[in-house]
């Protein structure tokens, strides 16, 4: 009789474990819907990072 793998069996239940989680948190975006600072926020759409793409409150480039 074979032995059971228990290394193959551990990963296939973190596999599902992440898999629900990560269900769980799309359906926690969808319900809540874009909250503030996720949706047209400058600081976290990633462009502009770095001094040159810094803008002042005047809306000038810097």
């Amino acid at each position: 009789m074979a032995s059971p793998n228990y290394s193959f069996q551990k990963r296939q239940r973190e596999l599902a474990k992440k898999k629900k989680k990560e269900e769980k948190l799309s359906r926690k975006a969808e319900k809540s819907g874009p909250t503030d600072g996720e949706e047209g926020s400058p600081e976290g759409d990633g462009q502009g990072a770095g001094p040159e793409g810094l803008v002042s409150p005047g809306g000038e480039q810097i």
